[in-house]
Order: C-alpha cells, then sequence, then structure tokens
C-alpha cells in the first residue's frame, strides 16, 4: 500500500496574520499544497511561499463554490497522493468552521489528520472592536451561535435562552438574518435597548463597526453598508465599545455609527 499524506485542518484566525500560531505559520510554509477558503485573509496567504500548490474552495453567501462533499473528497484524494496538506480555514476549524465534518471523513478512510487551532471570531474580532466579552458585573457567560444555516432551513434559534440578559451573544454570518434576530431576541425578553454591534472584517485593516441597540442596529447597518464577512455581537459589554477603541484602521480609529445608543 502507498504511504499516505497527512492533512492539517489549520485555523488562520479571523485575518490579522499577526495572530497566527506558530505552527501554523510554520505549516502552511512547508505544505506541498494549502486548501484554503474564502474567509482567509489576502494578508495570510501572502505568506504562503512562491511554488506551494493553492486550491481556492471558498464558500460565498449565496455561492457555494464547492460544495463540502467535494472539498472532503478532494483532501482525501490529495492525501493519497502521499502530500503533506494544509487545509486553511479561517477563525477556528472547530468553531463554525466544519472541520469536524472533513477530519470525520478523512477519519472514516484511515488518512492521518491534524487539527490546529485558531482564534476564532468571536474572541479576536470583539477585541479588535473593543468589546470584551465579559466583564464583571456585567455578564456571567457568553453565547456563540451561527446565524446562517443551510440552504432551505429556517433559522429556529431557542430565543428564550439566548435572550438572557445574563451573557453576551455573538452571532457568527448573521447578517442576513440580522432583522430575524434582533426581533427574535426582543420578542423573548431582550431589550431593545441592549447595546449591539456589527463588525465587518474584523481585525484587518478594512475592519469597520457599527454601535447601536438592539432594536436599531439592522437600521444602522443598512446605512453603514456593511457587507460579509460580519459579526453581531449583543449584551452590555458592548457599552464598553468607545472607551476601549484601541485598534487603528485604514481610515484611522475604528468607524463607529452610533444610532439612539443608551
Amino acid at each position: 500500500m502507498r504511504p499516505k499524506g497527512v492533512v492539517y485542518l489549520v485555523g488562520a484566525g479571523p485575518g490579522d496574520p499577526d495572530l497566527l500560531t506558530v505552527k501554523a505559520l510554520r505549516l502552511i510554509q512547508s505544505a506541498d499544497v494549502v486548501v484554503y477558503d474564502r474567509l482567509v485573509s489576502s494578508e495570510i496567504m501572502d505568506l504562503i511561499p512562491p511554488g506551494i500548490s493553492r486550491i481556492a474552495v471558498g464558500k460565498a453567501p449565496g455561492l457555494h463554490c464547492v460544495p463540502q462533499q467535494e472539498i472532503n473528497e478532494l483532501l482525501a484524494s490529495l492525501a493519497r497522493k502521499s502530500r503533506n496538506i494544509v487545509r486553511l480555514k479561517g477563525g477556528d476549524p472547530f468553531v463554525f468552521g466544519r472541520g469536524s465534518e472533513e477530519a470525520l471523513h478523512l477519519e472514516a478512510l484511515g488518512i492521518p489528520f491534524e487539527v490546529v487551532p485558531g482564534i476564532t471570531a468571536a474572541s479576536a474580532v470583539s477585541t479588535y472592536a473593543g468589546i470584551p466579552l465579559t466583564h464583571r458585573s456585567m455578564c456571567r457567560g457568553v453565547r456563540l451561535v451561527t446565524g446562517h444555516l443551510q440552504e432551505g432551513d429556517s433559522l429556529e434559534l431557542d430565543w428564550q435562552k439566548l435572550a438572557d440578559p445574563s451573557a453576551t451573544l455573538v452571532v457568527y454570518m448573521g447578517l442576513s438574518n440580522l432583522a430575524k434576530i434582533s426581533q427574535g431576541l426582543i420578542a423573548a425578553g431582550r431589550e431593545s435597548s441592549t447595546p449591539a454591534a456589527a463588525i465587518q472584517d474584523g481585525t484587518t485593516p478594512r475592519q469597520r463597526r457599527v454601535i447601536a441597540s438592539l432594536g436599531t442596529l439592522e437600521k444602522a447597518v443598512k446605512e453603514e453598508g456593511l457587507r460579509s464577512p460580519v459579526i453581531i455581537i449583543v449584551g452590555e459589554t458592548v457599552s464598553l465599545a468607545d472607551r476601549l477603541d484601541w485598534f487603528v484602521t485604514e481610515e484611522g480609529r475604528n468607524e463607529a455609527h452610533c444610532l439612539d445608543r443608551p
């Protein structure tokens, strides 16, 4: 039997190349081929040396470049050629990154794999936007959810649990369903005046943020014209964003739009 290669499921983090782990950088600079997602920033892609093969399998909202099953099969096919394959994924492979699906496919075929954690967007993007996920006296927990489901599925979330005022809520990929998310939380009892934020291209020089209230966030996001990828944060800690605004973008300080904020 021919020897098999190893597939490394590598988290690239949210975009800033300085947030790559040492292991992630070492692997992408020594791989035979890099299979990468759309959300991997251009700054990180520039760290891949010339001569290393690159295969794009990125998914844009509503426009899937390569179906997930084909990605799974591609990784297996590359591994059978005895190559070191880096599957480079935005954020962390196991946090809404479908890395576990790819790992299970490889495991079923007996193909060796390793998972390299990356800094997930909830942690990094919130920090670069000046928003702590936890703060004593403001919240006692954090909830992470995805606001985007498979095509044809409805957004059915447990709004009662997500509306808990003692927790910070972080929504991945929720831009297209922002109206439903806001309405669902308010209907479940979360105050419309709760501080809320939407951050586009977090941790990169192109970062833009909108700070508003839960009841006015959708309007503010439309006025500012934010585009995917966007992280949504709801909770009292968002009220600290202006005081903790440390990150400098291409346009100077974090761009903030405030609309009827408490």
